[in-house]
């Protein structure tokens, strides 16, 4: 069983993940600003995304879910290396986050729909 987050909770996530989608697109007019609202949006959407757990034995839910978190970690290090670029330190200085945020895309897809798909398989085993 997956611990749901409240609405107001569902709303502020949904919100950090335009805000990040907006931040990506941003980043290639405005580096700056479009950095500014992708960690924005990564720093509110990562933990709210940490709050659901899933308390079952499923281990393909135990796995999936890991795998969300690990997408989670990879859209920090995406804004960690976009803070860089714009900054001009560091070891991120090109365009790395492109390569985190790819990884983190990919991941929190895939989980995306795949989580939902293996709950309803689950509870219509019980």
């Amino acid at each position: 069983m997956m611990t749901e987050l409240t609405k107001t909770q569902l709303l502020l996530q949904q919100i950090a993940a335009v805000a990040m989608l907006i931040g990506a697109a941003m980043f290639m007019f405005l580096p700056l600003w479009g950095t500014v609202v992708f960690t924005v949006g990564a720093v509110v959407f990562v933990p709210l995304q940490m709050l659901q757990r899933y308390e079952g034995r499923n281990f393909v839910l135990r796995r999936l879910r890991r795998q969300q978190l690990l997408g989670g970690i990879a859209l920090l290090c995406a804004a960690c290396c976009m803070i860089m670029q714009v900054g001009r330190f560091g070891f991120a200085i090109r365009n790395e986050w492109v390569v985190c945020l790819a990884v983190a895309s990919i991941l929190e897809l895939y989980t995306a729909f795949r989580i939902p798909a293996e709950l309803k398989k689950e509870d219509a085993e019980h």
